[in-house]
């Protein structure tokens, strides 16, 4: 093999591992069925209404998919999606540094730019939205099209701020957008399912690692066929 077409092989396949590795946050997974967010290792369910119409919605119209606290958990553990069956709220931690707005006395957070949460993370950091406007209009069409159904509403996370009161987040078509605060958990707000981990196996979409060693392995073969040539 040519040692100059063997090193331009290794270091394309190189190039590839730290493409990967750097740029790829969001992977459509089970045919667009879920969302991976490799930063924080989750996946998305990617329809961000699935609730919809389900036992557990029971907001006004019953169709809207907007439930109580307690029924927007009970729908997402009793959801099984690719052989999974832990789906749940997403969290919000109850101090984060990111927060426009700190509550020292009681030790949380809430506002706008709270990119500690899951749901933060993905409105600001993974899908680039901004504090205030519509989401829709600033987030990075691209990633915003791996989803379905985002409801210009209220989202519940899993987490209570305290006993009754839990944390929602804002995916508004309005002012506002972003912000995050406790409500009462008797409001009906809408429900985004996620889960810890991967829901394809390791196996199936090589790791940066992996094409790295594949790079070497090509090079290891150019060198060989290399030595061969000069023994002949």
């Amino acid at each position: 093999m040519n040692t100059k077409i063997t090193a331009t092989l290794c270091a394309g396949v190189f190039s590839l591992g730290l493409a990967t590795s750097a740029e790829a946050t969001l992977i459509s997974r089970l045919g667009g069925l879920a969302v991976y967010d490799t930063d924080l290792n989750i996946t998305w369910l990617a329809d961000a209404n699935a609730g919809a119409g389900s036992a557990f919605d029971d907001g006004g119209s019953g169709s809207d998919g907007r439930m109580t606290w307690n029924n927007a958990n009970a729908w997402a553990a009793s959801l099984t999606v690719g052989g999974f069956s832990d789906w749940r709220l997403p969290t919000k931690p109850q101090f984060e540094a990111s927060c426009d707005s700190q509550n020292t006395f009681a030790g949380n957070s809430s506002g706008t730019n709270c990119t500690e949460s899951e749901m933060g993370h993905l409105y600001y950091i993974e899908l680039g939205a901004l504090a205030g406007p519509p989401f829709a209009t600033t987030a990075d069409p691209t990633e915003l099209a791996k989803f379905t159904n985002i409801q210009p509403y209220f989202y519940w996370t899993g987490t209570l701020r305290n006993a009754g009161v839990a944390w929602e987040f804002h995916w508004l078509s309005s002012g506002n957008s972003g912000g995050t605060q406790a409500n009462s958990i008797s409001n009906f707000f809408n429900a985004f399912a996620v889960r810890d981990g991967d829901v394809e196996s390791s196996e199936d979409v090589p790791e940066p690692a992996t094409l790295v060693l594949l790079g070497f392995g090509l090079a290891g073969l150019g060198f060989g066929a290399k030595r061969k040539e000069l023994k002949l």
